[in-house]
């Protein structure tokens, strides 16, 4: 046998201390990466979440640079490590989690993440397409959806209440490229403010929100939003996961950037909602031409479809429940996502790490 592929995989997770579903994001990264038969160690700035979710040896931020000189590729999320005169040779790969922010800003000139990379991988699989906005940068973008490692996922139990983990605003704030400015989840959400009141069905939002943000957060309470804290319910990997179990289904709102552009984009916290065997009914961001959706996956754009996606759901549970982790066993599973994905980059694999 010869030896698996050493790849670091280098991620920020330092400004999201309490946010256990990004920890998870990097860990589905990691173990798909050794399904795949790549020896794989992690650079990330909160290594004691990474290592509890059991998948692998974080190293810490000090021994980024190093780790990188070490390996045969680098696989770099959102050019978060930088290159120095001593890093190996081998390719770096620039992983966009987050389709339309580091392009834009790339092609406006305010900031260059791409620059020191040789491969470029984006999870927004529509750019290249003519219906995308999203520039390319002049760059061969390889697309991929996120993997999953369904093991840890196992379905089992059916809640009550459709849930969702996510931010109000997004930290970079709004981008204006050719004329249109893309915003945060806030400037989709507004548009299915009165979704619970037209369903009976309970929904709860673990959501990240200012507590200034008076007048959304009165109409969230008017129309029947039960607000939880993140921090409290999906806050470590292993609460993340829980909630997820407990819950019925995901309702998902992406951002303004995701849905604008039609970039492709579907969450990775969406993906482990359909492993756990939990439906998803999820906004369009242009997935649905790629994605058989209706069973188990359903996509909205309109809050009459998000209304009907939620009858469609409750008609027959059971059925969307089995085809949520059908979905992920085909479509999303870790070992065979990424292996797709490095034979496309023409990485040449060793043998698999059991």
């Amino acid at each position: 046998m010869t030896d698996a592929l050493g790849m670091l995989l280098a991620g920020n997770v330092g400004q999201r201390g309490n946010a256990g579903g990004h920890v998870w994001a990097l860990a589905q990264w990691a173990l798909g990466l050794r399904r795949a038969g790549v020896q794989t160690s992690v650079a990330a700035s909160i290594a004691g979440d990474l290592r509890r979710t059991g998948a692998f040896s974080a190293r810490e931020l000090t021994e980024m640079q190093a780790a990188a000189r070490e390996s045969d590729a680098v696989m770099n999320v959102m050019g978060f490590l930088s290159k120095d005169e001593h890093s190996a040779t081998g390719p770096w790969i620039f992983l966009d989690i987050d389709p339309g922010y580091p392009q834009m800003w790339h092609t406006l000139g305010l900031a260059d993440m791409l620059t020191e990379h040789d491969r470029f991988v984006t999870i927004g699989q529509n750019i290249g397409q003519k219906d995308c906005s999203i520039p390319d940068c002049g760059v061969e973008w390889v697309t991929t959806p996120p993997p999953v490692a369904l093991e840890d996922w196992t379905p089992g139990g059916h809640g009550d209440v459709y849930t969702t983990v996510a931010t109000w605003r997004n930290p970079y704030g709004t981008v204006t490229f050719d004329g249109v400015t893309y915003g945060s989840r806030v400037h989709e959400f507004r548009k299915f403010m009165e979704l619970p009141r037209l369903v009976g069905a309970e929904f709860e939002l673990a959501l990240d929100i200012d507590s200034a943000e008076v007048d959304d957060l009165r109409a969230l309470q008017d129309n029947g939003w039960r607000l939880v804290d993140p921090r409290g319910v999906a806050g470590s990997p292993r609460a993340y996961r829980d909630y997820i179990h407990q819950s019925r289904a995901e309702f998902c709102v992406a951002q303004n950037m995701y849905v604008a552009t039609r970039s492709g984009w579907l969450s990775d916290r969406s993906i482990c909602y359909l492993a756990a065997g939990k439906p998803v009914l999820a906004q369009d961001t242009g997935f649905s031409a790629r994605y058989p959706v209706g069973e188990g996956l359903i996509a909205f754009s309109t809050l009459e479809q998000a209304a009907a996606g939620v009858l469609e759901i409750e008609r027959d549970y059971e059925r969307h429940s089995r085809a949520a982790r059908a979905f992920a066993e085909e479509h999303f599973e870790a070992g065979k996502v990424l292996s797709c994905l490095l034979e496309r980059l023409e990485i040449k694999l060793g043998s698999p790490t059991r």
